[in-house]
């Protein structure tokens, strides 16, 4: 990405490659960018706060499951009744899918790390070593969702990398504070 913005353009800046660039714009567009970030920071928090507890790397992995599924249900469940309270209707066929939707991106946003885990389980790797990679890659998103963010609105590279070094400080926080309350 140039630091100038693209003419005719509504974000003032695009990707450059077609196809997977192209589904990123489109995803960056909706709600599941927040459903995915909520699930990382639950996801990490729980990886914070089982990395001094010794457990296996089994138990970890299943307990990031089980949590991942817990709350991305529990997100389904509250907003298809805040959906129906708010209209004062039923759910649509495009509610239900937008449901959906945000639930499994919360569930991968969540659930992701215990990938490492399972490899870790599996002794293809040590669990120190998927304690650090799940850390890493979750705060990793967030700072690349938010230089993202950045871009898409038009800002210079340097001005984006600003806003995700914040984003993740603030992530960071968010995760610890998350860590420290479970």
């Amino acid at each position: 990405m140039s630091d100038e913005p693209v003419a005719n353009h509504p974000a003032g800046t695009r990707f450059r490659s077609a196809g997977a660039e192209r589904w990123l714009e489109s995803h960056l567009a909706t709600q599941e960018v927040a459903h995915v970030l909520y699930g990382t920071i639950v996801g990490l928090a729980l990886v914070l706060a089982l990395e001094e507890g010794g457990y296996p790397s089994e138990k970890v992995a299943a307990l990031l499951v089980a949590t991942s599924i817990a709350i991305s249900l529990a997100g389904l469940f509250s907003e298809a009744i805040s959906l129906q309270a708010r209209r004062r209707a039923p759910l649509t066929a495009d509610d239900r899918a937008m449901l959906r939707r945000e639930t499994v991106a919360e569930l991968i946003g969540c659930g992701f790390p215990a990938l490492f885990f399972m490899i870790a389980a599996l002794g293809v790797m040590d669990e120190g070593s998927a304690f650090r990679i799940a850390k890493w890659t979750g705060l990793g998103l967030v700072c690349v969702y938010a230089y993202l963010a950045a871009r898409l609105t038009g800002r210079t590279r340097h001005v984006a990398g600003m806003h995700a070094l914040s984003a993740s400080l603030v992530g960071l926080a968010l995760i610890e504070l998350k860590a420290l309350l479970h």
